[in-house]
């Protein structure tokens, strides 16, 4: 008969569920990702669209690199990780952040939300095509041509009362969403090399920081603008500490508790808080249309299920 205490019982791996500390993980996430579109709205009215972008990912990154830096994880080494974050820091922060802060100067933070909520369906396109082990199933295509029909409904049905919002600023939120998705696969690099996700993120958002702070020196001198109201300095330190930074420590502590599919979730979360926040704080108010529309592209997340779900949102920013 074998020993037990040579052969002990091996520990049985917590399952990934969610109990009530990951529904108020997940609810804080959605609000504080929702409060983005907010943030983003009160600062573009006063700084430049670079230097918001600029402030976002460099102290976003200091976030994260801090918390890195108290766990003592392990950091990645040679070019090709560096070159992989920087790819990562464009596709999925600097190209999006910044079409996101330009949409915001004409369009209702809720209405970017919700257009932005389509970020899932672009990542499983692109997957099908670029991937061969992300094929374009029936379920996905019939995901992806609902929740597009949500977008053509949000577009072209005049989302706002009174009028519809402007096509290129619309169009700004989607390409911001397809440049998410296009992020969702390559970010897939990352799981081969072994680097952790909390590692990724600060990589990927000091990876943009390189790119887009040089740029918002040069062409947007911000050394020379009027010193902010204190509204918009408040505005942009809770996007860059609390929506991006912060953010993602949230978001990582839920996919080690609940898992990919779980947190996927969010996705349907954010728009809500998004839009609630617009009526009460900037007096924002969105017509049927867009609501349609977004009921529209929740229905397709949810005919798409699990994996491709799960792509986009494992490295989807705000």
């Amino acid at each position: 008969m074998a020993d037990p205490a040579r052969h002990p019982t091996p520990p049985v791996a917590r399952p990934l569920a969610m109990g009530r500390a990951e529904w108020g993980m997940m609810l804080a996430l959605s609000v504080i990702w929702g409060g983005s579109f907010l943030f983003m709205a009160v600062a573009a009215r006063e700084v430049p669209t670079l230097s918001i972008v600029a402030t976002r990912v460099v102290l976003g990154a200091a976030v994260l690199w801090a918390v890195i830096a108290a766990r003592g994880l392990s950091l990645p080494r040679g070019r090709a990780a560096i070159g992989a974050f920087v790819i990562m820091g464009v596709i999925n922060n600097a190209i999006p952040f910044t079409l996101l802060v330009i949409a915001a100067r004409e369009i209702p933070s809720g209405l970017a939300a919700i257009l932005n909520a389509t970020t899932p369906l672009f990542a499983v396109l692109i997957a099908g095509v670029a991937l061969s082990d992300e094929p374009l199933r029936p379920a996905r295509l019939a995901g992806v041509l609902l929740g597009l029909g949500g977008v053509v409904a949000i577009m072209g049905g005049g989302a706002l009362t009174g009028g519809a919002a402007p096509l290129w600023a619309e169009a700004a939120v989607i390409g911001a969403a397809v440049s998410y998705g296009a992020g969702a696969v390559f970010g897939r690099v990352f799981a081969r090399m072994r680097i952790d996700p909390m590692v990724t993120a600060a990589g990927q958002l000091s990876g943009a920081a390189l790119i887009v702070a040089p740029l918002a020196l040069v062409l947007e001198a911000p050394w020379r603008l009027a010193l902010p109201s204190g509204a918009t300095l408040g505005a942009l330190g809770a996007l860059a500490v609390v929506s991006t930074g912060l953010a993602y420590v949230l978001y990582f502590r839920i996919l080690a508790r609940a898992g990919a599919g779980n947190i996927a979730l969010v996705t349907l979360l954010v728009p809500v808080w998004a839009a609630l926040l617009g009526a009460l704080v900037l007096g924002e108010r969105l017509g049927p249309a867009a609501f349609g529309g977004f009921a529209m592209v929740a229905a397709g997340l949810w005919v798409m299920q699990g994996r491709g779900l799960s792509l986009a949102i494992g490295r989807r920013r705000h």
